[in-house]
């Protein structure tokens, strides 16, 4: 009766389709088998976040993801805010509820290997265009900066004399991000190219022909278009190359409040997800070294 109530509303009063409330249907079907399973006398308005939790652990058990699980107890949620609502139950049994958090994935990376190739083998266009491309790729990789701040940065950020780059991030937080002698060269070799081809004072560090600054959609594509030459990830995309930054720094020992400075993260553990991307690697290297791996 409840659970017949709920579908109609959700059909004739929040015009849900068809196939979305058999998807409600289906949820609540399967909660009460598994709670008249545990006592034929519980109903809907006698269940309680004991039993809600245990049907979380049976599914877990079960095989379903974290994604689904959710899912399902969002099916649930709904229906207990529609009969407190018509006052069917006097209290929400979802309310202490906590869903089983979604597994993260771990960041896409190029491996050094593949960068190396990229940067020091592979051809780019030639003329102005060709250097600029390059350039936007190894800046990417050696300072790991974000898509928004490459195309923000200012021929005024770039510091040659203290060898540091003024970054300015999320919600205008600035940080320094110090460069060596071989980005310090291909920044001034593309900075003498970019007079030849434009001409004339630019604002902007990363520029198209005329002067203007880039477009995310052309920095997207060419990074795409670059990448592809050396590696066949489904993801080729500037934020791919940050991720690259970050697993190469703590591969090579970096510490990680020093990534997590350089990256401009405010929390550690944003920054700490990269240690599983390392020893995730760390374990291929032993399975494909270790003769009882």
């Amino acid at each position: 009766m409840l659970k017949e109530s709920f579908l109609k509303y959700l059909r004739y009063e929040r015009n849900y389709s068809e196939r979305t409330i058999l998807s409600y249907e289906t949820d609540l079907r399967k909660f009460e088998e598994y709670f008249k399973g545990l006592d034929d006398a519980v109903d809907y308005t006698t269940v309680d976040s004991d039993i809600v939790r245990g049907w979380v652990v049976s599914l877990m058990d079960a095989g379903y993801t974290a994604v689904s699980v959710n899912r399902k107890l969002s099916s649930l949620r709904s229906f207990y805010r529609y009969l407190l609502r018509k006052n069917f139950v006097g209290s929400d049994p979802m309310l202490k509820v906590a869903g089983p958090k979604k597994k993260r994935p771990l960041p896409v990376f190029v491996k050094e290997r593949d960068m190396d190739c990229l940067l020091d083998t592979v051809e780019f266009r030639k003329g102005f265009e060709g250097v600029r491309d390059r350039m936007m790729l190894e800046m990417f990789y050696s300072t790991g900066m974000r898509l928004s701040e490459l195309i923000g940065l200012k021929d005024s950020d770039v510091d040659f004399s203290a060898k540091v780059i003024k970054v300015t991030g999320k919600r205008d937080k600035q940080r320094l991000i110090p460069f060596g002698k071989e980005l310090e060269e291909d920044m001034k070799a593309y900075l003498s190219a970019r007079g030849e081809g434009c001409g004339g004072a630019c604002e902007a560090f990363f520029v198209r022909k005329g002067g203007r600054a880039m477009l995310p959609e052309t920095v997207r594509l060419i990074v795409k278009r670059n990448l592809s030459k050396v590696v066949t990830l489904k993801k080729k995309s500037p934020h791919v190359l940050r991720h690259t930054f970050a697993t190469a720094m703590l591969n090579n020992q970096a510490d990680l409040e020093a990534v997590r400075e350089l990256m401009g993260h405010e929390s550690l553990t944003t920054t700490e997800v990269y240690t599983h991307t390392t020893f995730e690697e760390l374990k291929k290297v032993y399975e494909q070294a270790h003769p009882r791996a």
